[in-house]
């Protein structure tokens, strides 16, 4: 009894001195529990009441930072074991994979228009580059044949926009000095605005109808070959 009594008036002295129920349990060996019920009629000043919401705050961050390491860690571990899945992509896989990108992202022609060219916008880098594969490797485009054109919204920075691509895509700047401007400006509550606003690049390919026309072809055969109609 006498131990307990001797805990208990530790136990009041380190609250009174502004520490936390967390701290007092490595000092003093008790349940939380008997704890609380020591500890409930004792009052903290401000500032201790202070340090003690800091401390709970700065526990909770470190929590959240620690749970985004592990979906990091966790989503880096998915990424690399599924792209390990991939291999070597052969030239027929290019041929299916450019086809479907152009089917999402690509102009196709129209009742209207049977003599639309090739033309792809995109604003992920990683995509234009593919296409670009696509239509070296597989539809046979030279350079000189590859026009590129920047969208952008007139508030966006376009000599930061046409380095940025030409980085990317790994031309010369030359090549980026068609530019339209998009109506309005660039909606604040964009992510990607600012330093991270690049626009969209249009990738246009010159006397390409016939190539637009082989892929639909083969749009029109993954359609059929998947059981779609």
């Amino acid at each position: 009894m006498q131990l307990k009594n001797k805990e208990k008036f530790k136990a009041i002295k380190l609250r009174k001195d502004g520490l936390s129920y967390s701290e007092i349990l490595e000092q003093v060996k008790v349940a939380r529990s008997t704890l609380s019920l020591w500890l409930r009629s004792v009052a903290l000043s401000k500032p201790q009441s202070q340090r003690l919401t800091e401390k709970k705050l700065k526990s909770m961050m470190r929590g959240a930072q620690t749970r985004r390491k592990q979906r990091i860690d966790s989503s880096n571990a998915i990424y690399q074991k599924s792209g390990g899945e991939i291999g070597n992509i052969s030239s027929r896989e290019l041929l299916l994979i450019g086809s479907a990108l152009y089917w999402a992202e690509g102009s196709k022609q129209k009742e209207h228009n049977v003599s639309q060219g090739i033309i792809f916008g995109n604003s992920d880098p990683n995509m234009v580059r593919l296409f670009l594969v696509f239509a070296k490797n597989v539809l046979g485009v030279q350079d000189n044949a590859i026009k590129f054109e920047l969208y952008i919204h007139r508030n966006g920075n376009v000599p930061r926009a046409v380095k940025y691509w030409a980085g990317e895509l790994r031309e010369p700047i030359k090549k980026f000095s068609t530019v339209y401007f998009k109506n309005g400006n660039a909606n604040t509550k964009r992510k990607n605005i600012s330093e991270n606003y690049h626009g969209l690049i249009r990738v246009r390919i010159l006397k390409s109808t016939s190539q637009n026309r082989r892929i639909t072809g083969w749009i029109q055969g993954i359609v059929k070959h998947c059981g779609i109609v």
